[in-house]
């Protein structure tokens, strides 16, 4: 059973739905009013601006995504499996809800300072959670990666598309999701991506 909004997360929730829908710039109160089926000088009595709004959301959600990395890290592990359960934790919060995600990962360039600057502080802090989990692969032998950064990028740009297709009463849980793409993320980094290339390479001379 799902619990009772107060006005706050009913306005809150709504705006997030019309911002991935139409962009934050294109939100305007009024369309939050309508759709709440409210005045909109009502909503003001509630929060103080629209992108009050937007720096809830972006920050929350900045919250969970630290709070499901830190608690994938608590295990330890190999490089590899430190990769596995950060790829899995990014993958759960982003399914979560997939419309919080997408203002998240698109909208926050509105916010304004310091807001814009504490956002792209914790969006580097967070990326290089990822980046160590590479420089030790790689410094170990597990991965090979020419340039940390490049493959941090490209991994979680793979993973940030997902709130664009997944459905969750589609085929694929989130788990399953998680699994399959660490397995195609992985396939890229891995020593032994190299050496099954040398191999082929070899037999190609023959």
């Amino acid at each position: 059973m799902e619990a009772v909004l107060s006005r706050k997360e009913q306005i809150e929730r709504t705006a997030t739905v019309l911002f991935k829908s139409k962009g934050y710039s294109a939100t305007s109160m009024r369309d939050l009013a309508n759709a709440l089926g409210i005045e909109a000088a009502s909503i003001y009595s509630h929060i103080k601006s629209k992108e009050e709004i937007l720096q809830r959301v972006c920050f929350r959600m900045a919250s969970e995504f630290f709070e499901a990395i830190d608690a994938a890290e608590a295990d330890g592990g190999t490089a590899t499996d430190r990769l596995r359960r950060a790829i899995s934790a990014h993958v759960q919060v982003l399914t979560k809800n997939t419309e919080a995600s997408a203002v998240f990962l698109h909208e926050w360039r509105h916010l304004s300072e310091p807001m814009h600057g504490t956002y792209l502080s914790l969006r580097d802090k967070y990326e290089a959670l990822f980046r160590d989990i590479i420089r030790t692969g790689t410094g170990n032998g597990e991965f090979t990666v020419p340039d940390e950064k490049f493959a941090v990028l490209t991994i979680l740009s793979g993973l940030n598309w997902i709130h664009t297709w997944y459905k969750p009463e589609g085929k694929m849980t989130p788990a399953a999701i998680a699994s399959n793409l660490s397995e195609m993320l992985l396939n890229g980094l891995s020593t032994k991506k190299q050496a099954l290339e040398d191999t082929y390479s070899h037999l190609n001379t023959i």
